[in-house]
């Protein structure tokens, strides 16, 4: 291996070990996810229901999901 790449590789790894102790030994502190994941989780969900909710029951849109009495059969050609 070349010096100037042992070199680099060796100021990374020492790079990440010392963020690795830095980290090891700071005191933790919930982020945003911690404090207000489930509750924006749960509003997300509750949004959700709620517009496809209406949307099924209240904006009036024929679905017609049946094809029965729409598909009828061609005749055979030979």
């Amino acid at each position: 291996m070349f010096p100037v790449a042992r070199a680099a590789l060796n100021l990374t790894a020492r790079g990440i070990q010392h963020t690795a102790i830095r980290q090891a030994h700071r005191k933790y502190e919930p982020d945003f996810h911690d404090k207000y994941g489930n509750l924006v989780l749960l509003g997300g969900a509750a949004v959700f229901t709620a517009v496809w909710g209406y949307v099924f029951t209240q904006a009036g849109i024929q679905w017609g999901l049946s094809p029965v009495g729409r598909i009828t059969p061609k005749e055979w050609r030979e």
